[in-house]
């Protein structure tokens, strides 16, 4: 129960209606109480008459006619109670698990992209769902029977107790038999119900990377081969399911065969007590028959109430391994930041945690207010990680940034991240309109601004082309538009969000040249008063740059606007005459 112990702050946040259902339960088993109480008196009735005939027939009818009526009612006023339970506790097991849910949502938005690399997108999707499904299990249908189950038994136990202590005893000898059982099998339980759900999540995982990859898996003919995989995989799943089904079916017949046991203990020991004067009543016999009965469901109940809790026990378990990670960018400044746009890097180094690849060594430049710096250099020199050191994806392992002058890490996060406008390398797109794949960048944007965005990334006449334009859906991760679409959908996103400091990273390999012109024309206009970096291969989108920096293994080898980059006679100028011989050929 330690990790289950993290959701008290829940049970505490709906402590009234935790409460309420509490009262309710206590009522709703008061009233279905009356009804052994009520056939014991009328077997008494029928003893009485049978023995003495002092009463008219009448008159014993009479008085059966009205404890069945008192039975009839008791018996309904507990079922519309225990229909009340249901609704108080059951409901606020879903309020729980919709606030769990959120949380946990909110704590992956907050995890750093080494977060991301480090653990599958299925088993990120099979914890937020499936194991919180699991949970709210055990806060509400759990809950709900353990209350009940305690509540019957304490007041079912003290009306036995009542009527015959010696009766009672004998009645509830099998209980530590029963008690150990569940110890065992709830142990058990736990062990391969956190089996299981680290399987679910494998399955989960494959499956989500495959149907993403479906194209490639495709193109190399490979579907026979992953479904084999698949087939191993989900035997696997099915096997440790099985595995835990099979301890989960113990619980059942051995509750009803402790019950039956205490059944034929009360007929064997109540007769005897009977016939020996100890009780004095045969009704008394039905009553506590009538007793052990009504607590066949609750400790029947506590199998399903114990595997319940031992599943949520290793679901909350996965659960909390990722709510206890502290996020490694931390928003360390709460108050409203102001973006000029300046930006600094002084001797900034940076190492990647899960490669320990040095992506960045001693690499300091100055970008002021309005300007455009262009980044070039080879595959893997570092480009890209300085943008996301700029947007704060990373922080850097050595040095620091500045923007306007202020240390980046003391500045308000959101306040940066809403102050810069990204196009990443690789262009992602929602699973929605283009229309609304624009207006991410500006939810409040008109429709007027979204066409004027697209026609500054030169999309606009490819958009009007399909048959619903700008309501077309674009499919999951943008799929039915080409590479240079999807490119092109992802400049306009920035550009409509008309932000201080604009970061493209090598966001225009996938056009042709013409568009290429087409689209820096028209970001020259549109970059006039903001700081702008350019990522890139080529050097037709740097050439018209304020400054440009060239790197190699994350060091800057050279830098320089691009008249005298051309005249140093290195990488720069050794590519711009490669470039430029292909694009006369």
């Amino acid at each position: 129960m330690k990790e289950l112990s993290y959701l008290n702050k829940y049970f505490i946040k709906y402590k009234y209606s935790f409460l309420l259902g509490i009262i309710i339960t206590i009522i709703a088993q008061i009233f279905s109480l009356f009804t052994p109480k009520l056939i014991s008196k009328s077997f008494r009735v029928i003893e009485g008459f049978s023995k003495d005939n002092t009463a008219s027939i009448a008159t014993v009818q009479q008085e059966l006619i009205t404890n069945i009526i008192f039975i009839i009612i008791t018996t309904i006023l507990a079922g519309f109670l225990s229909f009340l339970m249901r609704q108080t506790l059951i409901v606020m097991s879903r309020h729980i698990e919709f606030d769990l849910k959120n949380e946990v949502f909110q704590q992956y938005e907050n995890l750093s992209q080494n977060f991301y690399k480090q653990n599958r997108t299925g088993d990120l999707m099979n914890r937020i769902s499936e194991d919180v499904s699991k949970v709210r299990m055990y806060v509400g249908p759990a809950v709900m029977y353990t209350i009940n189950t305690f509540i019957r038994f304490t007041i079912v136990i003290v009306y036995m107790f009542n009527v015959s202590p010696k009766l009672t005893l004998y009645t509830l000898l099998p209980l530590p038999i029963l008690s150990y059982a569940i110890f065992k099998l709830s142990s058990e339980i736990n062990k391969r119900s956190t089996i299981f759900q680290q399987y679910l999540s494998k399955v989960s995982s494959f499956t989500q990377e495959i149907f993403s990859g479906i194209r490639v898996v495709k193109a190399y003919s490979l579907e026979e081969q992953h479904q084999k995989n698949m087939v191993e995989l989900a035997n696997e799943s099915k096997n440790k399911s099985m595995n835990l089904a099979k301890i989960q079916a113990l619980f059942g017949p051995l509750m009803v065969a402790l019950i039956g046991i205490s059944n034929l203990v009360v007929i064997y020991f109540g007769g005897l007590m009977y016939i020996h004067g100890s009780i004095k009543n045969i009704g008394t016999i039905a009553e506590f028959i009538l007793y052990v009965n009504m607590l066949t469901w609750p400790v029947a109940s506590l199998g399903w109430v114990s595997s319940m809790v031992q599943e949520a026990e290793a679901s909350q378990k996965r659960i909390n391994e990722f709510l206890k990670i502290k996020p490694e960018i931390q928003n360390k400044n709460q108050e409203k930041s102001i973006i000029g746009g300046a930006i600094s890097f002084e001797n900034v180094s940076y190492t990647y945690s899960d490669t320990q690849i040095k992506a960045l060594e001693n690499v300091s430049f100055t970008v002021h207010k309005g300007e455009t710096l262009a980044i070039l250099g080879k595959t893997g020199s570092g480009k890209s990680t300085i943008i996301s050191l700029i947007s704060r994806l990373y922080d850097t392992t050595e040095g620091h940034i500045t923007i306007d002058g202020k240390e980046i890490s003391s500045l308000n996060l959101y306040d940066l991240r809403n102050s810069i406008g990204i196009v990443p390398q690789d262009a992602f797109l929602f699973s929605d309109t283009i229309k609304n794949n624009i207006k991410f960048g500006n939810e409040n944007a008109t429709d007027e601004e979204v066409e004027t965005a697209a026609k500054s990334a030169v999309v606009h006449e490819n958009i009007i082309g399909f048959n619903k334009q700008y309501e077309t859906i674009v499919g999951e991760r943008g799929i039915t538009l080409s590479g240079g679409q999807k490119q092109r959908i992802s400049i306009a996103r920035a550009i409509i969000k008309n932000p201080k400091i604009l970061l493209f990273d090598d966001c225009l390999s996938a056009v042709d040249t013409e568009t290429e012109e087409a689209i820096l024309n028209n970001l020259q206009k549109i970059c006039k008063d903001k700081t702008t970096i350019i990522v890139s291969h080529r050097v037709s989108s740097a050439k018209n740059a304020d400054r440009i920096i060239i790197l190699d293994e994350g060091k800057i080898v050279e830098q320089g606007s691009h008249n005298q980059l051309i005249n140093q006679e290195g990488y720069y100028a050794a590519l711009y005459l490669k470039q430029l011989s292909e694009k006369e050929l």
